[in-house]
């Protein structure tokens, strides 16, 4: 009988919650509402597919990425982080893969209330999820191609599917793609600050993250150096755009972030979180700046 019960055991809510992550919802969420601002397009009678959007892109794809990685990462976790849900045996069983599942599944059937570009973008960003975590691709086991697809789906492909919903379904315009292909690149960087908390693991389990490749100071050095020189193009953009006001509002968030990116590499393993948690929300106040320049009339 015991045997029997624990088979049909189920995961806590609380588990549930603690594995979906909702704190790395909102990268994706707050790109797509960048998309929705720079396609220039009114709201009137679209507040559903921006909620729908809004919603695809957080507690559906990037919890059902978190929910693939936390499957796959189970024996990584187990030497960085015993008290994740699945290596702390609060998700019984096979569940964190169930609802991986399930979550892709939602995300899919989501997605077709967006037309086609939500639909597209959404299979992609749930490819990028699967590819980055589970074998035999498993991005993450290089921390250039890993990151690069993380920077992807959270930034960029969130920016143009909002704006490409938004328009109908339409192209994005030239502006509004380099812009979501800028914070793409630049979220490379961010990616790289999130692995400096799991380098023990990484090493002993064969996962090339950059701090592992690099050692902490060249990965540091990276990670700040990418997302520095993307904002800085952005800039540029918009004041080949005619867009100085903006230009020099986005120049100020990255004069704040460099400022604390000095204090950063001193001390770059003790540091990562806390410039994770003070510099991104400047990084992607940056992003919805650069947004509202191209809703502001940029061709």
């Amino acid at each position: 009988m015991a045997h029997a019960a624990s088979a049909v055991e189920l995961p806590a809510p609380s588990a549930i919650a603690e594995l979906f992550k909702p704190i790395t919802w909102f990268p994706p969420m707050w790109a797509f509402a960048c998309g929705v601002v720079a396609s220039g397009q009114s709201l009137e009678g679209r507040w559903g597919l921006v909620l729908a959007g809004v919603l695809l892109a957080g507690p559906f794809v990037c919890a059902t990425s978190q929910a693939v990685n936390d499957w796959f990462d189970r024996h990584v976790d187990a030497i960085n982080e015993p008290h994740r849900p699945i290596p702390s045996g609060r998700m019984p069983g096979r569940w964190g893969l169930y609802l991986a599942v399930i979550w892709t599944v939602l995300s899919i059937l989501l997605s077709t209330t967006l037309g086609p570009w939500g639909f597209g973008a959404a299979a992609l960003g749930l490819l990028l999820a699967w590819a980055y975590s589970a074998p035999p691709v498993r991005l993450k086991r290089n921390g250039w191609w890993g990151n690069a697809a993380c920077g992807l789906s959270y930034e960029g492909l969130a920016w143009i599917t909002g704006a490409a919903v938004m328009a109908g379904g339409q192209m994005p315009g030239v502006p509004s793609m380099i812009l979501a292909l800028l914070y793409s690149l630049g979220a490379h960087g961010i990616m790289t600050l999130n692995d400096f908390k799991a380098i023990e693991g990484d090493r002993k389990m064969g996962v090339a993250s950059l701090p592992v490749q690099l050692g902490a100071r060249g990965a540091a050095w990276v990670a700040c150096a990418t997302m520095v020189l993307a904002q800085a193009a952005v800039v540029a953009c918009l004041l080949a755009w005619d867009r100085p006001w903006h230009a020099g509002a986005v120049a100020l968030c990255v004069a704040v972030q460099l400022l604390m990116m000095r204090r950063f590499l001193a001390k770059p393993v003790a540091r990562a979180l806390w410039l994770s948690g003070l510099g991104v929300p400047l990084y992607v106040a940056g992003m919805m700046i650069s947004a509202f320049a191209l809703r502001a009339g940029v061709q």
